[in-house]
């Protein structure tokens, strides 16, 4: 600790745009400088809306040591609780549920759905010892956007809107809140919460890890910081149906043959985001788009074909603008543990948080949102698999993600690696997701 500005000396020193320390990892002095100054104080996803659809409705989120009810306790009002009971800290709520009241299974004590208290069992034993704000439940702050609920542990943070200035302006004409859920899984994975994280904050692993899609696209990225947060997008030098420059670039000036493939592939291997629509409008391309029309104007076909097959199906699309769509780009981290890949029909989102206080293993959430429409949505539970191996669950591309994130961090933790040598122009969401974190956790330990 810095005795003058009461700042950390973090392990193996600052950030650069090309090096993150290695112990920002792998130390475990790092995790416990996470666990007292950030996951606190910072905003952090806890659930979608659609989780806790109705009055009553209530949602387990836990993070390292703390764990918080998040309740639906009117139909447009939710709040949240630290969930531990002031009685003796017996945890009130696991998993998801409905409750007219929340009830402590250890004593019987209860309250109602906004903290307050209905019931001590045996009260007058305490005489006036105990207030009603002694036996309430301690609040959270709770924030929503695009259909998420956000929760913060500091009395005194920042309101939510600002926290994810900028990144909101450029995702909120997407209207994320109107998306629900299509698939969920979960797992432990054996690395640090950061590496799982950063498997899908840049695309520069492409052309190894997923090689095989290559042949559909220019895979070369271009990453971007916002404030805390970060950005890619793909730098393409031709658009979409056209193989990478790494495979000596297109073969034919028809694009639509690879359109229509690269569809068909990421459905089977990811079904995610846009795969269901992009067949059908790989399709129409085939049959309504004459061979060697001009490549751009093709992909704007694309696009329209996927809408009008969205809204064929009844899903109400948000209208964007060209503009938006490209500042926007494809992946951003919302710092500090939240990844989306969007568009206007559907989005791939990531959760990573610490498995407790142990710095080499990670609670992993994956899922899949898409536009249906109203009442078509399905009723969608989270599935569980220890196996990182299995194709047939996770399907291809996660499971190529999965082979490296072990590797990585075994390889973190040896002797000879001092740091991670980001790439300054493909990684610059990585170094400086970073960046904000020392701040953060520097910023938290001077109010300390």
């Amino acid at each position: 600790m810095n005795a003058v500005t009461g700042e950390p000396a973090f392990e193996g020193g600052n950030v650069r745009p090309d090096y993150v320390p290695a112990a920002n990892y792998v130390s475990q002095r790092f995790a416990d400088l996470e666990a007292e100054h950030l996951w606190p104080r910072v905003w952090q996803m806890a659930c979608r809306e659609e989780e806790i659809p109705t009055v009553g409705s209530f949602y387990t989120y836990d993070i390292v040591d703390d764990s918080i009810t998040v309740v639906r306790t009117k139909p447009d009002e939710i709040r949240a609780f630290h969930n531990s009971c002031p009685h003796r800290g017996r945890r009130i709520t696991e998993g998801c549920g409905k409750s007219a009241r929340l009830h402590c299974r250890f004593h019987g004590w209860q309250w109602d759905l906004e903290g307050r208290n209905l019931k001590v069992v045996d009260r007058d034993d305490w005489g006036r010892l105990l207030t009603d704000e002694d036996v309430a439940l301690s609040p959270v702050k709770v924030g929503r956007w695009g259909g998420w609920v956000y929760i913060n542990m500091d009395p005194d943070c920042e309101s939510l809107e600002d926290f994810l200035s900028p990144a909101k302006a450029y995702l909120d004409p997407y209207d994320l809140g109107g998306l629900r859920y299509h698939w969920r899984k979960s797992t432990i994975l054996p690395c640090n919460w950061k590496v799982a994280l950063e498997a899908f904050n840049e695309g520069y692993h492409v052309q190894t890890t997923h090689s095989q899609l290559l042949k559909y696209f220019d895979d070369m990225t271009t990453s971007y910081a916002h404030g805390r947060h970060g950005m890619f997008t793909y730098a393409e030098s031709a658009p979409m149906g056209f193989r990478s420059p790494r495979l000596g670039g297109p073969e034919s000036d028809d694009n639509r043959p690879l359109i229509l493939a690269y569809m068909e592939n990421m459905r089977e291997t990811l079904n995610a985001i846009t795969t269901d629509h992009g067949v059908v409008a790989g399709k129409r391309l085939m049959e309504e788009v004459p061979a060697g029309s001009n490549p751009y104007e093709v992909l704007g076909k694309f696009g329209q074909f996927i809408d009008e097959d969205a809204a064929a199906q009844g899903a109400q699309l948000p209208t964007m603008t060209m503009e938006q769509m490209m500042a926007g780009g494809v992946d951003w981290h919302l710092f500090p543990n939240q990844i989306m890949l969007q568009s206007t029909v559907g989005l791939l989102g990531y959760r990573a948080r610490p498995n407790g206080h142990d710095p080499h293993s990670c609670v992993w959430d994956v899922y899949s949102l898409r536009r249906y429409a109203p009442g078509a949505e399905p009723k969608v539970s989270v599935e569980w698999s220890d196996d990182l191996k299995d194709v047939g669950f996770w399907g291809k591309i996660l499971v190529q993600d999965y082979d490296n994130m072990g590797e990585v961090h075994r390889g973190m933790r040896s002797r000879s690696f001092r740091g991670a040598r980001t790439n300054p122009k493909q990684e610059v969401a990585v170094s400086n997701f970073h960046r904000a974190l020392h701040d953060f956790i520097a910023d938290g330990a001077k109010q300390a």
